[in-house]
């Protein structure tokens, strides 16, 4: 099955959906990766800070899906500002892969841009450790500030994002920047017992996490949700059987 995928930078493809390994530390992350790319997922996301990226490259390589199938995101924690290249090259031994397609900062360390890291991202890439760069947590003016300071603008801004957190100036703000918008936590913070969410549901016989993962698919917004429950791994995977429609992406636009 082809799946919807978005241009990162001048880099690979992501698909627009991936699985997120967060709060599945060490071995708790390896079946259900194995469960998700069984199920198709072609998309993983992991960190240093998960303390899983060893179980996800053995899930992957033992999985028999070729690593060029498979969208690969790692990231930097904050505190290892200073210390890139050292991490990069842990992460891709853990990992068991020669090259991430994705690589990010975490969070701006201690609340800074830090246009130094930034610069060890680019260098990282042209040396071939990574195919995209990007952040994470990252306020508009912060982006600004790496783009200034480097010419080089993040591919990728992964930040909280749900129909209750929707904000349509936001991401205009991203677009216009060409930075693509990775939500994460799509469930938290919005109302699952929301009426509309409901209605919408029942219209399509589906689940309202699905059509809330479908709706983030339909803004292009990359998502990434988690869980450690095969049936919910399979289920989450399972929202390229319907289409909402205009009006439905609007109500739900404006669900807080």
């Amino acid at each position: 099955m082809t799946q919807p995928t978005v241009s990162v930078g001048d880099g690979p493809e992501m698909p627009l959906l991936g699985f997120g390994t967060w709060q599945l530390p060490g071995r708790k992350a390896y079946e259900p990766v194995r469960v998700a790319l069984e199920t198709g997922y072609r998309h993983l996301d992991t960190a240093t800070m998960y303390r899983n990226e060893s179980e996800v490259g053995r899930a992957l390589h033992d999985s028999g899906v070729p690593r060029g199938e498979v969208f690969v995101t790692t990231k930097l924690p904050a505190e290892r500002a200073g210390r890139e290249r050292e991490t990069i090259e842990a992460s891709l031994k853990a990992l068991g892969v020669d090259q991430l397609d994705l690589w990010l900062v975490h969070w701006p360390p201690n609340g800074s841009a830090r246009p130094q890291t930034w610069r060890e991202f680019v260098a990282a890439r042209e040396d071939g450790l990574t195919r995209a760069i990007g952040v994470s947590n990252y306020s508009i003016a912060q982006i600004d500030e790496l783009t200034k300071a480097t010419g080089v603008t993040p591919a990728v801004n992964q930040i909280p994002y749900s129909p209750a957190l929707h904000d349509a100036r936001l991401l205009a703000e991203h677009r216009e920047r060409g930075v693509v918008v990775e939500g994460y936590s799509p469930f938290r913070r919005s109302d699952l017992r929301d009426p509309v969410f409901a209605e919408v549901a029942a219209a399509h016989g589906v689940a309202v996490t699905q059509v809330i993962l479908r709706w983030h698919i339909q803004r292009e917004i990359v998502v990434i949700p988690k869980s450690a429950t095969p049936e919910r791994v399979r289920d989450n995977f399972d929202v390229f059987g319907f289409a909402l429609t205009d009006e439905e992406m609007a109500r739900i636009d404006a669900v807080r």
